[in-house]
């Protein structure tokens, strides 16, 4: 999130509230959570090998399961803020892992020691090509700002829409949610709100359409994340193993050919049931969004701006047809933008590094998983084959959508895919006759986006909570709704999707 950002204020405002929360909390209580974390860690790097049911697991392969442990533990609780569990595990990696760790951590000469991983590797997590794509939407989305394309946009996209009640919410549904493709769930939510804030106080206070408004932006921001791998972190998580492990080369154009309809039949759904559970009272509203705000950019930079923002989206679109994948797309406009002057190193220190380094960290965890044979060894010890496969996919997904509400999105992805993954692999047979691995792994980065039960849930539900409009239990409501919907249209897609060879 960056300062010139529209609605910058609501975010700035929900971060403070978020850290007065947590200063008010006892110091004790947050000692206790990082304590847990850390005693469950040491107890699990100094158990016995043979008290983890796994054959042949080495002391390394111990090591990562006990960092998986404590960054479970502190990813749940918060202890400490869930960027820096990430930083903290690739740090400990290093030290206790690698190729270069301490030699007091070096037991080469133990049978049992097991393969240390490439120190490289492990720091060139920080950045991963799927790293660059993100830091390019991004710096695309800072550009757009910064030129006035995002207000243009915006009133461009809601005049079709007309003035009657129920078609502005649509209108406010779809923008939102097309926005959220490209920009970041809680700039498009910030941004948006902004939009409506001068029409919520138009409209009656004996009615529900002002919840039913506040409650579009949220919904719309957090379903329009799905349509694109850079609408949310877990899209990219998933679609790094998939063409990384698995080899599938999957494009941001084959992505979006399947998704985005998906995402808009989403949407369309989320319109009905709003307004249904919140009708209008007042039929027509009188929409003005003021797109003459000061611009920063001189009218040579703007163009560019535009046509860079456009050549952006159509390469990412078509990667396949011309033989540039979406990740050296992304950096078409970190180049151009900086070497124009369009975007400076003072925009470059408001880039959200924090999203960028939680990735980053689930990442490195993968990698350990991977490159210490650890994620062999737990497909061995566990039976999946056995399993029936509908148990699989739909349990992973109920597991993601439930503990995405309560912790962070990025955060459910990074724990469950690595395991999927290397379970999904093992089990990839039985998963033919439901789509096979990516019904499983897209299904985890489906499940996260459909998360969106509480204000606490997303940034996008914690800034439209905080209007005064929306109650928990109308968030709630919406919510699983959606999500039971999300679950079963997203699941068939994926098992129809597979079945046709369309990834």
């Amino acid at each position: 999130m960056f300062n010139s950002f529209l609605g910058f204020d609501l975010v700035q405002s929900k971060d403070q509230r978020k850290k007065q929360k947590k200063e008010d909390s006892p110091f004790a209580w947050r000692t206790f959570k990082v304590l847990l974390g850390v005693i469950v860690g040491l107890v699990v790097w100094l158990l016995p090998s043979t008290a983890f049911g796994i054959e042949n697991l080495t002391v390394v392969e111990q090591r990562v399961i006990a960092l998986f442990c404590f960054a479970t533990i502190m990813w749940i609780t918060e202890g400490i803020p869930s960027w820096a569990t990430s930083v903290a595990i690739i740090v400990i990696l290093l030290f206790v892992a690698s190729d270069n760790c301490l030699s007091f951590f070096n037991g080469k000469d133990n049978p049992q020691f097991g393969t240390l991983i490439s120190y490289k590797k492990i720091m060139a997590c920080f950045a991963d090509p799927i790293i660059m794509l993100f830091i390019g939407g991004f710096i695309l989305a800072m550009a757009a700002t910064k030129s006035g394309l995002d207000l243009k946009l915006a009133k461009a996209l809601l005049k079709p829409f007309g003035t009657k009640s129920e078609m502005v919410l649509l209108g406010f549904i779809i923008v939102t949610g097309l926005f959220s493709m490209f920009l970041s769930n809680t700039a498009t939510a910030a941004m948006m709100l902004t939009f409506l804030t001068p029409v919520l106080r138009s409209l009656p206070t004996n009615g529900k359409g002002r919840m039913a408004l506040a409650m579009a932006i949220p919904v719309g921001a957090n379903l329009g994340g799905i349509a694109t791998p850079i609408g949310t972190p877990p899209n990219a998580i998933a679609l790094k193993f998939l063409n990384d492990s698995m080899g599938m080369n999957i494009g941001f154009g084959d992505w979006m050919l399947l998704m985005l309809p998906f995402t808009l039949v989403l949407l369309f759904i989320a319109w009905v049931i709003i307004k249904t559970f919140f009708p209008f009272t007042q039929k027509t509203i009188e929409l003005k969004i003021d797109a003459n705000h000061e611009q920063k950019l001189k009218s040579w930079q703007e163009i560019t701006v535009y046509v860079t923002f456009a050549l952006t989206v159509l390469l990412w679109m078509t990667d396949k047809w011309s033989g540039v994948n979406s990740n050296v797309v992304a950096m078409l406009p970190v180049g151009v933008f900086c070497a124009t002057g369009i975007i400076n190193k003072y925009d470059l220190s408001e880039i959200n590094w924090s999203v960028l380094w939680m990735v980053a960290g689930g990442f490195a965890l993968g990698v350990a998983l991977q490159d210490t044979g650890l994620a062999g060894h737990l497909v061995d010890s566990i039976p999946f084959n056995e399993w029936s496969p509908v148990l699989m996919i739909i349990g992973s997904g109920l597991i993601c959508y439930l503990l995405a509400n309560f912790i962070s999105h990025t955060a459910t992805a990074n724990l469950l895919v690595p395991i999927l993954g290397a379970a999904g692999m093992a089990a990839a047979q039985n998963l033919e006759s439901l789509g096979g691995v990516p019904t499983l792994l897209i299904g985890v980065a489906l499940g996260s986006s459909l998360a969106m039960i509480l204000p606490i849930s997303t940034p996008p539900n914690a800034l439209a909570h905080s209007t005064g409009f929306i109650e928990q239990k109308d968030m709630a409501r919406i919510g699983i709704i959606m999500g039971v919907i999300g679950l079963a249209l997203g699941y068939t897609l994926l098992v129809f999707a597979g079945k046709w060879n369309m990834f």
